[in-house]
């Protein structure tokens, strides 16, 4: 089989009569958007709001900062350091964010957790697997961390109470069974709360600055520039611990479901980080793809999205895009860097990814439901990889036609995307809500080439 699995010659094909196929280089899923069909409403609008001034904002759901302790015990925050930024929102000072680890119960309150980096209370690959499975020890340092949470009064607390609400939760065991455990079997399961793999990145607020009613939630697009920033840089530094807290791991899938029919289970602004042993299946069939054609990230992504006019925005060291052959309407923004892992990436490059991604959120909306999904070079890979991030809109629900058939009917095409998030852009530029510096549509230079992850590029 050719690894770019070619149903057609070309990844776009625009028919007679307006149907635009597409093939995704990639995957080689095929995609078709059929005229007539594109002009369904993206949002998914709330049926039913509560006015702000009629509820408790900080006790909302289990993620609002009021509920500190209905989740597992932190393991880090980001925080401000100077006070009042509102008139900075735009500067990029990352010198104006901190990551503070090791807080007991008593101390959560002491700072104000913008974001807070927690395990999840249900891991897809758990603390257990990792031990059964590898052998899995936790590090010193998470093991001093466990037994000084547990050795304070409330913290103890704070680990029984959850470790009996996923039991409970879970139907691992009944509740009467959760009852009859000592204190010992109890915190013999607690070890997952400190040196999992599952982690979840959660933003301070439920809702929108100047919300007025329970639809008007806080997205990613929502936050200010300098705001995405620091959450961005959050999770690389989460990705990074991860990897370096597990030997056996050579892949940490970093993602955001973003309201319930993108899978989230809150409403609430919240990233996912897992930490897997294994590459995935995308990473092993680009890997494939990529030691026959090392620049292909250029020549089918990035280059291919400017000859056919589907360029988005760009700055200096990040590129966003149309996607071609996705099952949804996809955004594809990558970063230029010759430093594949973002963790090693300069602050300027980490905060021009995070100027694009946030435009991308803030140009679809809040109620706009969506996947974010990261990819990067796998740890143990000898071959770079740009990091990319994929912005997946879910507004539209597979059928019959598609299970069938494997073709995907995408109502909204490339180009179709590109005028949308254009427009806005332009919009949200104007009136200083997005990074002042990206370059629009035609104000892109698009030059060939311009990931350099590519050794052979390096004189490039």
């Amino acid at each position: 089989m050719s690894p770019y699995f070619p149903t057609r010659q070309t990844p776009l094909t625009t028919m007679a009569d307006g149907t635009i196929k597409q093939v995704n280089p990639f995957t080689g899923t095929e995609v078709w958007t059929v005229p007539g069909r594109g002009n369904r409403p993206l949002s998914v609008p709330a049926t039913a709001t509560t006015p702000i001034a009629e509820i408790d904002t900080d006790h909302h759901c289990a993620f609002c900062p009021g509920n500190l302790l209905l989740t597992p015990p932190e393991k880090a925050r980001m925080v401000r350091t100077g006070g009042d930024h509102a008139e900075h929102a735009n500067s990029g000072d990352d010198d104006e964010w901190e990551i503070v680890t090791g807080l007991l119960p008593h101390q959560l309150h002491d700072t104000t957790a913008e974001f807070r980096r927690v395990p999840n209370l249900f891991e897809i690959v758990s603390y257990d697997y990792w031990r059964a499975n590898y052998g899995f020890i936790m590090d010193s340092a998470t093991s001093a961390r466990m037994a000084a949470y547990i050795a304070d009064t409330e913290g103890r607390e704070h680990v029984r109470r959850t470790v009996e609400t996923r039991l409970r939760a879970s139907g691992a065991l009944g509740a009467d069974e959760v009852a009859d455990l000592t204190e010992s079997d109890l915190l013999e399961r607690a070890g997952g709360f400190f040196a999992g793999g599952h982690d979840i990145i959660i933003a301070r607020n439920h809702f929108a600055p100047g919300a007025t009613d329970t639809g008007q939630l806080a997205s990613s697009g929502t936050l200010t520039p300098d705001e995405h920033a620091a959450l961005i840089r959050f999770t690389i530094a989460a990705a990074a611990d991860l990897y370096h807290r597990n030997r056996y791991t050579p892949y940490v899938a970093v993602f955001q479901n973003w309201l319930k029919p993108a899978g989230a289970s809150f409403d609430h602004l919240h990233k996912q980080l897992v930490a897997i042993d294994e590459r995935g299946v995308q990473a092993d069939t680009e890997i494939a793809q990529l030691r026959a054609n090392p620049n292909m990230y250029n020549e089918l992504a990035v280059d291919y999205a400017a000859y056919h006019n589907l360029t988005i925005a760009e700055n200096d060291h990040a590129i966003c895009f149309a996607g071609i052959g996705h099952r949804y309407p996809t955004l594809e923004i990558y970063s230029k860097s010759a430093t594949p892992e973002p963790w090693l990436q300069s602050n300027e490059e980490v905060r021009a990814m995070s100027d694009l991604i946030h435009a991308c959120h803030a140009a679809a909306g809040p109620d706009v439901p969506c996947n974010e999904e990261w990819h990067h070079k796998p740890i143990d890979l000898d071959m770079p990889m740009p990091w990319r991030v994929v912005i997946k809109w879910r507004v539209s629900t597979l059928a019959g036609f598609e299970g069938g058939t494997k073709i995907y009917l995408n109502t909204i095409s490339p180009q179709s995307i590109r005028d949308r998030m254009v427009a806005a852009m332009y919009r949200l530029r104007d009136d200083g809500a997005i990074a002042p510096d990206l370059r629009i549509a035609t104000e892109c230079r698009l030059e060939r080439n311009s990931l350099r992850y590519n050794p052979f590029l390096s004189g490039h």
